[in-house]
């Protein structure tokens, strides 16, 4: 694969990011956590990716945090009521998109 070639999947990848991490946030998770869903579900991510997209999405209004210092701090995020409507909107966004895609690489589309 060439650079270009990499630079192309970058691009579809930013595309979905935040639709992959809202998922993976319906049950909470502290970043290292999230890292490991996310990579294991074939999407890794950067650190230097992650932690400012959690608190971009945070300053947003799509998730909660709080920390946890039962065993070791960690600032755990999850989705709230905004965070789980944003979600459904994405998705149904997506679903359509995956449908129009489906057709233009099918060449079924005019």
């Amino acid at each position: 694969m060439g650079e270009r070639d990499n630079t192309g999947l970058a691009e579809l990848r930013r595309g979905v990011l935040v639709l992959a991490v809202l998922s993976r946030l319906r049950t909470p998770q502290y970043g290292y956590s999230l890292r490991q869903a996310l990579a294991e579900g074939g999407m890794p991510i950067e650190e230097g990716t992650l932690y400012p997209l959690l608190r971009r999405l945070e300053s947003q209004g799509l998730l909660a945090s709080e920390w946890n210092t039962e065993q070791s701090p960690r600032r755990y995020y999850r989705l709230n009521a905004e965070g789980e409507r944003m979600l459904a909107a994405l998705t149904e966004a997506w679903r359509e998109q995956v449908r129009v895609m489906n057709s233009f690489l099918e060449g079924r589309a005019q």
